[in-house]
């Protein structure tokens, strides 16, 4: 049985990952977080580690020893960049460099899956969709600048140390369990609390008219665990669906679900000093390396989401809205 350890194992792709390798039968899975916090079913082992603590980082991987590290954790909500660009920056790239400093220590070294973003991508031209691997950086955030950081650090120490690392730049996923911090999962808790009578039924919006490559969750951890394998060494790979999707339809998609009439409403407080215009990404890479390629409708995704808020504010009734 191989041995996986995911970093960010508390966070949205991290718990699905997890989930799926357990479930899988043929991977011990350890799980990192920087913070405490009760464990699921779908970790073998839970540890409490944060990345920024080198001599910590350093004894935790002696002493497990993973075949495989999916790296994942990160500072990863965008507005909060542009209020501490400098925390989002040593979070993201010294946490990093601290994995990585430790992991090169182990012999064998492990496989590293760096989980970047198409964020490094920034502002993308028309006609420059869609977007490969080769697409200049031009980052939008200080989140996408770290990000960058990341990506390329981790192909320095491939190509310095000969480590094994693998990078992935995933678009836009969504999905059950996702914090409502992010537009969708805003979306749907939104319209659970209103059906619930929690909340007015009035949804709060940002900016609607951004088009995103979007993927299910599930999906995109199924490609992290496929390209985690030592023969795909120093390359990058985009982890996207191919086609874009305007965020005004995707809302009236999940409004469609609703079981009741809501207003759409804009909230100032909800846009970002910038923006991505439009995104598109083109994985051919990761088909013809792998043969993914994504599975699950956008379809299945809005309902799955909405659900799984329908479930959560059940046990919240004459609770406060989190508006």
């Amino acid at each position: 049985m191989k041995r996986a350890l995911i970093t960010g194992a508390s966070g949205f792709a991290g718990r699905h990952l997890a989930r799926r390798l357990t479930e899988s039968g043929t991977w011990e899975v350890i799980g990192l977080s920087a913070r405490p916090h009760t464990p699921g079913p779908e970790l073998h082992h839970h540890l409490v580690c944060d990345l920024l603590n080198a001599e910590l980082t350093r004894r935790t991987l002696s002493h497990w020893r993973p075949d495989v590290i999916f790296h994942l954790a990160a500072a990863s909500y965008v507005p909060r960049s542009f209020a501490d660009p400098a925390g989002t920056l040593v979070n993201n790239a010294v946490g990093q460099i601290n994995l990585l400093e430790a992991a090169r220590l182990l012999d064998p070294m492990p496989t590293v899956l760096i989980v970047s973003s198409s964020d490094v991508y920034g502002l993308v031209h028309p006609d420059e969709l869609p977007v490969t691997e080769a697409q200049p950086f031009r980052p939008l955030s200080p989140y996408a600048v770290s990000k960058v950081a990341q990506d390329m650090i981790g192909l320095q120490y491939h190509l310095s140390y000969g480590m094994p690392v693998v990078r992935v730049r995933p678009f836009s996923h969504i999905g059950p369990e996702q914090s409502d911090r992010f537009a969708i999962a805003s979306f749907a808790r939104q319209i659970a609390e209103a059906e619930a009578g929690l909340a007015p039924p009035v949804l709060l919006v940002g900016n609607l008219d951004v088009e995103r490559d979007l993927l299910d969750v599930r999906d995109v951890v199924r490609a992290y665990e496929m390209v985690a394998t030592p023969g795909l060494a120093g390359q990058v790979f985009n982890i996207a669906g191919g086609r874009s999707w305007r965020l005004r339809d995707v809302l009236e998609r999940l409004l469609s679900l609703s079981s009741i009439s809501i207003e759409v409403r804009q909230d100032p407080s909800r846009l970002r000093p910038a923006d991505i215009p439009m995104l598109r990404g083109d994985a051919t890479a990761l088909r013809q390396a792998t043969g993914w390629v994504p599975e699950i409708p956008l379809e299945q995704t809005l309902a799955d989401t909405l659900e799984y808020w329908r479930r959560s504010v059940r046990g919240c009734r004459g609770g406060r809205s989190r508006r």
